[in-house]
C-alpha cells in the first residue's frame, strides 16, 4: 500500500460514513466540506498513530518500514491541511440536527477546539524539523500521542450530526481507539514487547569516518533475511537512543550481526568514538523488504556510502545464489571509502559477483547500466539501489535511457525523520 492510496481510501472512505449522516442537500456547501476534513484529519492522525506503532503486520501491509514511515510522514502533512480547512470553515447548518457526543461547558469545548489545531500544528512541525538534535527531536515526537488525545477531546465536544452509533462515528471512534492503543504501546511498552535481542560487542574495526560492529547475541539471536535492518540502541549513557541500520551480514549459525555505520551525524560521531569490545545493547529488528528479485536475467546492485551495507549482506547469503548475474557498482569518495574497495572486492570475488568500481564522478555506472541493457533484454534487467536521494535520481534518469523499465527499480527509503 502507497502513501496516496492509504490517504485517498481514508478520505473515502470518511467522505461516505459522514455524507450519510447529513441531508443530500446540503451536500454542496462548505459546511458539509469543512466536516468532511475535520473527521478525515482526525481519521489521518489515528493511522499515523498505528503506523508509528512498528507492528509487523501494519509494516507487511505497506510492503515494509520505510514505505511505512513514508505514509506516515505524509498522513501527517494531510492531516493539518484538512485541518486547516476545518478551522476556517464553519462545520454547521441550521439544517443539520447537530449534538455533542461528550457534553463538556463551552469554555472547555471551545478551548479544545483551539488546542486541537495547535497540538497538530506542533506534532507535524516536531516531526518535519531537521534542526533539532535527534535525542531531543525523539522524545518532543513521542508527545504526538497524548496530544492525540486533544484531538479527539475536539471531536467528542464538538456539536455535529456525527454520533457515536453511526457509521462515521463507528469508524472514528474505532480508529481512534487502536490509535490511541498504538500511540500508548509505542510510547510505553515497546522496548519490552518489540521483537529483537539482547547482544554484546564481540568487535570493533574503525575506518575513516566509519566503524564496523560485530555484535553476539546474549542467548539467542532473531530471524531475519539478508537486506534487513534493524534499529541499534547502545546501553550505554548517550547511546540509548535506538537508530536505524542495515545488518550488514546473512544469518549465520552464530547468530552474530554485523553493522557498518558512517559517523555523520551527532550519534553517530558519538557511537564511534566511545563503542567498546564487551558493551551491551537491544537490537529491535528484522525490519525492511529489501530482497533480491527472483527470476532476473541481470541484476545490476548499487550501493553508494554506508547503503552498500545491504549489499554486503547479500553477499554473504549463499542461500538464494545466481551471483554470475549479478554486477555489484560501488560508489564511494576515495578518500573515505568504507568498506575500502579492496576488501569489498575480496567478498566480491570470493561470491562471485562482479564489482564495479564507481568512485565520485565517475561513469562506471552509467556504463555498467548500458552494457547491461544491451546484452540481454531491458526489461528482463533489475536494478537494486541503496544510497541518497541525488543518486537515486541519476540511476532513475540512466533506466530510462536504456529502455530499463522504473518498476524493475527496487530501492528503500531509509531515512525515518
Amino acid at each position: 500500500m502507497k502513501a496516496w492510496q492509504a490517504i485517498s481510501g481514508i478520505t473515502l472512505i470518511t467522505a461516505a460514513t459522514v455524507l450519510i449522516e447529513i441531508p443530500r442537500d446540503t451536500w454542496a456547501t462548505s459546511a458539509t466540506i469543512s466536516l468532511i476534513l475535520g473527521a478525515t484529519a482526525l481519521a489521518c492522525m489515528a493511522m499515523s498513530c498505528i503506523l508509528a506503532s512498528r507492528w509487523r503486520i501494519v509494516e507487511q501491509m505497506f510492503g515494509g518500514l520505510d514505505q511505512l514511515y513514508q505514509t506516515h510522514k505524509w498522513l501527517g502533512i494531510w492531516a493539518l491541511v484538512f485541518a486547516a480547512y476545518h478551522l476556517v470553515f464553519k462545520a454547521k447548518l441550521d439544517s443539520w440536527d447537530i449534538v455533542p457526543i461528550l457534553e463538556l461547558p463551552r469554555y472547555w469545548t471551545r478551548l479544545a477546539r483551539q488546542l486541537s489545531i495547535v497540538a497538530l500544528g506542533l506534532i507535524i512541525l516536531l516531526a518535519l524539523n531537521r534542526n533539532i538534535a535527534y535525542n531531543r527531536w525523539r522524545w518532543l515526537h513521542k508527545l504526538s500521542g497524548p496530544l492525540f488525545l486533544i484531538v479527539i477531546l475536539h471531536w467528542l465536544s464538538f456539536k455535529s450530526p456525527i454520533i457515536l452509533a453511526s457509521p462515521s462515528g463507528i469508524w472514528l471512534a474505532g480508529l481512534c481507539t487502536v490509535g490511541i492503543i498504538a500511540a500508548f504501546y509505542r510510547l510505553l511498552l515497546y522496548p519490552f514487547f518489540a521483537p529483537g535481542g539482547e547482544y554484546k560487542v564481540a568487535s570493533v574495526s574503525h575506518g575513516n569516518k566509519a566503524v564496523h560492529l560485530e555484535l553476539a547475541p546474549v542467548k539467542t539471536g532473531f530471524p531475519f533475511q539478508a537486506g534487513q535492518f534493524g534499529f541499534l540502541a547502545m546501553k550505554e549513557a548517550g547511546l540509548r537512543e535506538p537508530h536505524p541500520f542495515t545488518i550488514a551480514n546473512a544469518p549465520s549459525d552464530t547468530g552474530n550481526l554485523h553493522f557498518v555505520i558512517r559517523a555523520l551525524g551527532d550519534y553517530t560521531q558519538k557511537l564511534k568514538a566511545q563503542v567498546k569490545v564487551g558493551m551491551s545493547a537491544n537490537v529491535f529488528a528484522p525490519h525492511g523488504r529489501f530482497e533480491r528479485i527472483a527470476g532476473a536475467k541481470r541484476e545490476i546492485w548499487i550501493g553508494a556510502g554506508v547503503g552498500i551495507s545491504p549489499f554486503i549482506s547479500w553477499l554473504d547469503d549463499k542461500a538464494h545464489g545466481h551471483f554470475e548475474r549479478a554486477s555489484l557498482v560501488y560508489c564511494f569518495d576515495p578518500s573515505r571509502a568504507f568498506p575500502s574497495l579492496e576488501r569489498m572486492q575480496q567478498m566480491a570475488d570470493k561470491a562471485g559477483v562482479r564489482l564495479i568500481p564507481n568512485p565520485s564522478g565517475g561513469e562506471a555506472l552509467a556504463t555498467a547500466i548500458r552494457e547491461s541493457a544491451t546484452e540481454v533484454d531491458p526489461h528482463q534487467v533489475q536494478v537494486s539501489f541503496c544510497g541518497p536521494q541525488g543518486l537515486l535520481k541519476r540511476v532513475k534518469e540512466l533506466m530510462k535511457e536504456n529502455g530499463i523499465p522504473a518498476k524493475n527499480l527496487h530501492y528503500e527509503f531509509f531515512e525515518f525523520r
